[in-house]
């Protein structure tokens, strides 16, 4: 698995994120992404990730 994520910060603006942490829940493949700039972070589950409205 990448351990960059190409999109916009909301908070800041910035491009890429990074990973913070992995792990396998009963809904698939769980991963942390935060930004590297400010505190922002969201959450991946199989791909669908907090953010998203």
């Amino acid at each position: 698995m990448t351990m960059e994520l190409e999109a916009e910060c909301p908070d800041c603006g910035e491009q890429t994120f990074y990973r913070a942490a992995s792990t396998t829940v009963h809904l698939g493949k769980k991963v942390k992404w935060h930004c590297p700039n400010c505190s922002y972070g969201f959450v991946q589950i199989n791909g669908i990730d907090s953010s998203a409205v």
